[in-house]
C-alpha cells in the first residue's frame, strides 16, 4: 500500500495502483488517475464509470461482458473509451478494486 496525492486528496493506492477505500474518489481523482493513463475523460467515460462503481456497491463482480450489456457502451466501444485494457483501466479510473476477471 502506498500513499499518494491525487487531485490535492491523500489517498491509499494498492502496489497497481488501485484506490483502496472507493469512497474516497470523485471526478477529480477521476480525471487525474485518467490522465495518468492518457486518456481524457468524456460524458460517456463517465457514464461507464458510474455505471462500475453502481455494480461494485451493489456487490455485483465486473466483466466486460457485462459492462458490454449495460447498454452504455459495447464491448469495441469501451476498447475505444479506455484502450489496452478497459475493464482494468476504467476501474483503475472509477476508484474501485481491480475485477478478479482482469489479469
Amino acid at each position: 500500500m502506498a500513499q499518494k496525492t491525487i487531485a490535492g486528496h491523500s489517498v491509499n493506492l494498492t502496489d497497481e495502483g488501485y484506490l483502496e477505500d472507493h469512497t474516497q474518489w470523485n471526478s477529480e481523482i477521476a480525471k487525474e488517475i485518467a490522465r495518468e493513463e492518457g486518456i481524457e475523460l468524456t460524458d460517456k467515460h463517465f457514464q461507464v464509470l458510474e455505471f462500475l462503481r453502481k455494480k461494485f456497491e451493489e456487490g455485483t463482480e465486473l466483466t466486460i461482458r457485462k459492462v458490454g450489456k449495460s447498454g452504455i457502451a459495447d464491448i469495441k466501444e469501451l476498447y475505444r473509451l479506455f484502450p489496452g485494457g478497459p475493464l482494468k483501466k476504467s476501474s483503475r479510473i472509477a476508484g474501485i478494486p481491480k475485477p478478479t476477471s482482469c489479469v
